[in-house]
């Protein structure tokens, strides 16, 4: 039995959960799908389909299974039509992992933008904020704030982002709006846990630079719970400006000490090293890229 078949077959299924949808598919009868799926499941030795009279679901292999089938069949779609013809049009599930402050209004646009000009890609986004295993669990790219990828992976730089002191008006007319950086001495703190959990936070890199220690009174691995926190008045926070760019604008969290609290972070793409990368992983990146550029251009 063709395996090449079988994993188109096993692909079908596992995206419609039906044999009969997967079959009619592929002008195949439910019968041989079957065998098609009887065929692979006895070549890796372990179940991938759950099956009943009325639902078809994956199991735990099934489910890694899957996103390595998907990602060799549309490579190989990939390189098929790439001899037939010049150009690539990107298409495929596009599996991204961000960090979760990288969601706003702004980011909405920008991925309707994408969806224009690229019909054919299918976005499957992760915003679980942890650090997830790009090869393994079958991601096409993570977009990190580090300058440092994994081994095995290809680092695309991007436009660095801004991190920025903020806090709410009400915050500031209540406690007082701080005259020098003395005044921050001690003041409440929304901590993000993996920078500056304990509230100290060091201005500059040079002789003169200066530590400001805060007074930590809530900490979060979420940027965004700390932001709505700040702009409810609870305290200070570092938030990046990309996902705070529309509180600003609204008065409802301000800047404070913008020169001395203005700190650029490395940000980048990073994704497996295959041998090639797909047009849609390509196309997205190019894409990102370029709009991160216009937004913040380099000062």
């Amino acid at each position: 039995m063709d395996t090449l078949t079988s994993l188109r077959v096993f692909a079908a299924i596992a995206e419609f959960r039906s044999f009969s949808l997967a079959s009619e598919r592929l002008g195949l009868s439910p019968a041989m799908a079957s065998k098609h799926i009887q065929h692979l499941e006895r070549r890796v030795g372990s179940r991938l389909l759950n099956r009943t009279s009325r639902s078809v679901s994956l199991t735990e292999a099934g489910t890694l299974y899957r996103d390595r089938v998907r990602a060799i069949l549309e490579g190989l779609d990939e390189v098929e039509t790439r001899i037939g013809q010049a150009t690539v049009n990107p298409r495929g599930v596009l599996k991204v992992s961000l960090p979760i402050w990288i969601v706003n209004s702004v980011f909405v646009q920008l991925i309707d933008r994408y969806r224009q000009q690229f019909p054919d890609v299918t976005l499957d986004i992760d915003l679980s904020g942890r650090m997830v295993s790009l090869v393994e669990e079958g991601f096409d790219l993570a977009v990190r704030s580090t300058s440092h990828p994994d081994e095995g992976l290809i680092i695309r730089k991007l436009p660095p982002i801004t991190f920025v002191l903020a806090a709410s008006p009400d915050f500031l007319k209540k406690n007082g709006p701080p005259k020098s950086l003395d005044d921050l001495e001690g003041k409440p703190f929304l901590a993000y846990s993996h920078v500056a959990a304990h509230g100290e936070v060091r201005i500059g890199h040079d002789a003169e630079s200066r530590v400001v220690h805060f007074q930590p009174v809530m900490k979060s691995s979420n940027e965004t719970l700390l932001l709505y926190a700040a702009r409810q008045g609870m305290g200070y926070t570092i938030i990046p400006t990309w996902l705070a760019g529309d509180e600003f604008e609204s008065g409802r969290l301000e800047r404070v000490f913008p020169e001395e609290f203005n700190f650029n972070v490395p940000f980048c793409a990073v994704y497996p090293n295959r041998g090639y990368l797909p047009a849609k992983t390509r196309s997205f990146l190019d894409f990102i890229a370029r709009e991160l550029e216009r937004l913040h251009p380099p000062k």
